[in-house]
């Protein structure tokens, strides 16, 4: 899955999912765009919103004013939210609500420098339901 999101400095976006401990691949970075690896599975391409533009006759939403989409994330361990979320809030990002906690679930969320609401999850791999 590849999921493309729009940014206003795209050094500054490498530097903060970089010190959360995102990867990139330099086969798909430039000055206009990164391919942030989230797993083995999906990608994040961080686009600069000039080059994003190119792809949608759309306008770009100010995700700081309205919500274009909900980014969720799958953590391994209920300490693997906290410490992301943790890293984040110090990089720079602000923390949305309180933590959830479901017993089976556990989220914590973050809009990061663009204002792109991040869901970090832990759900427990022995629920049944």
């Amino acid at each position: 899955m590849f999921v493309n999101l729009p940014v206003k400095d795209l050094q500054r976006s490498v530097a903060f999912f970089g010190g959360l401990g995102f990867e990139f691949n330099p086969v798909f970075t430039d000055e206009n765009a990164t391919a942030m690896i989230v797993n083995d599975q999906a990608i994040v391409m961080l686009l600069v919103e000039e080059y994003y533009a190119t792809f949608t006759p759309k306008s770009i939403a100010d995700a700081t004013q309205v919500s274009e989409v909900l980014v969720g994330v799958s953590a391994d361990s209920r300490e693997e939210v906290d410490t992301l979320v943790a890293n984040a809030v110090a990089a720079g990002a602000g923390e949305v609500g309180e933590p959830v906690d479901m017993g089976e679930m556990y989220q914590r969320a973050f809009h990061d420098l663009d204002g792109h609401k991040w869901e970090i999850i832990w759900m427990d791999p022995g629920f049944t339901g």
